[in-house]
């Protein structure tokens, strides 16, 4: 079984989200993060990430910057999320080739269900796990869920992600990983948790697999 990262891995969202993050900071009146601090945090469930931008924020503050946040990308998404090239193929002959597919992804359960939609990708998925239905990557709780449901052991699957929060999960659920090097995070950072590799665009995911 292969499970997908979202953003930065399948979908080239990482420029709206930083947006969307900045745009709800200043809305609160706080001081926008960086496009580089804002990347950083991409991967890590809502609450986790923007409690890591913000620690010292009080809690209704917080939640209303997770409501502002989430209206902001809402009203931001004009035209249809872009994939990454080769992204649809990838997935396509992966399944051809007998795999199982699935995501585990730090987006909301309501904002994966959308952009899924709209881009007329849910069968493409035997099952997917949202940051806001479990716990938060790095923790493993998401893959466990994932193989629990599926009924696969650790070695059986793959985590694909361009984080070092996919990664550290990987790890942590005793899974093996690839990194993905046109994401959020460096590929020394990817490295730091022994992924099988770090490839440059997903049609490379076809041969790693395969050689496994």
């Amino acid at each position: 079984m292969i499970i997908f990262d979202w953003d930065g891995t399948l979908c080239d969202s990482v420029a709206q989200i930083v947006v969307a993050v900045q745009q709800a900071a200043t809305g609160m009146g706080l001081k926008a993060p960086s496009d580089a601090a804002a990347a950083n945090i991409i991967g890590l469930g809502l609450r986790e990430a923007l409690a890591r931008l913000y620690p010292d924020i009080p809690e209704e503050e917080l939640v209303a910057m997770i409501k502002a946040y989430s209206a902001t990308y809402v009203a931001n998404e004009e035209a249809p999320p872009q994939l990454f090239p080769g992204a649809l193929d990838t997935l396509q002959a992966l399944r051809d080739s007998g795999y199982a597919l699935g995501v585990a992804t730090g987006k909301s359960r309501r904002g994966l269900d959308r952009v899924l939609a709209r881009l007329g990708m849910e069968e493409f998925f035997e099952i997917t796990r949202c940051a806001d239905e479990t716990r938060s990557k790095p923790h493993p709780q998401m893959l466990q869920e994932i193989m629990a449901v599926q009924q696969v052991a650790p070695h059986e699957v793959i985590m694909v992600g361009d984080t070092e929060y996919d990664l550290e999960m990987a790890a942590n659920a005793g899974v093996a990983s690839v990194g993905v090097s046109f994401g959020v995070h460096s590929v020394s950072r990817l490295q730091k948790y022994g992924p099988l590799a770090v490839v440059d665009s997903l049609p490379e995911l076809i041969a790693v697999i395969g050689a496994r």
